[in-house]
């Protein structure tokens, strides 16, 4: 089992969406890195970390799972989308997206109680530069999390 954290825009799509349609497709991811992570090492059942980013006040908000394999992401064909790739093509498609299943709303674990946890210094959001918006997360970093989850 692997374990990641995934940002979204609360505007765009937040853990309370996520709670209300049970399972969203985490589509939209343009970066190469975060692509693959989805593509080649996401497996059904893995931990997910839902991390509210560009807000008022980031952090992780809530717990998913991954719950499908790694399939073409439409938008990257619909001209219409904020997230259209024009050089993608439906036989050779550039992007994909898996789907993500709501498991639980948390208190919000922000951006600077995370920076203020020791145990948490590693975790890749963390790091200086770091702008993906899929990062994995080591076993020992997701129990501190929900450590911190669950005491808040």
């Amino acid at each position: 089992m692997n374990y990641w954290l995934m940002k979204s825009e609360p505007d765009e799509a937040s853990v309370a969406h996520l709670e209300r349609a049970g399972t969203l497709p985490w589509a939209g991811v343009r970066n190469y890195q975060a692509r693959n992570f989805m593509r080649d090492d996401m497996q059904l059942g893995d931990g997910v970390l839902f991390y509210h980013s560009s807000c008022p006040e980031p952090g992780i908000a809530g717990l998913a799972e991954v719950c499908s394999a790694a399939y073409p992401d439409a938008t990257q064909f619909d001209p219409a989308s904020h997230y259209f790739d024009a050089k993608s093509k439906p036989e050779a498609p550039r992007w994909v997206r898996v789907d993500v299943r709501w498991r639980e709303t948390t208190p919000l674990l922000s951006l600077k109680a995370m920076r203020d946890a020791p145990e948490l210094a590693s975790m890749q959001v963390l790091q200086r530069g770091s702008r993906l918006s899929i990062t994995p997360v080591t076993p020992a970093e997701w129990q501190a999390v929900l450590k911190r989850l669950r005491a808040a």
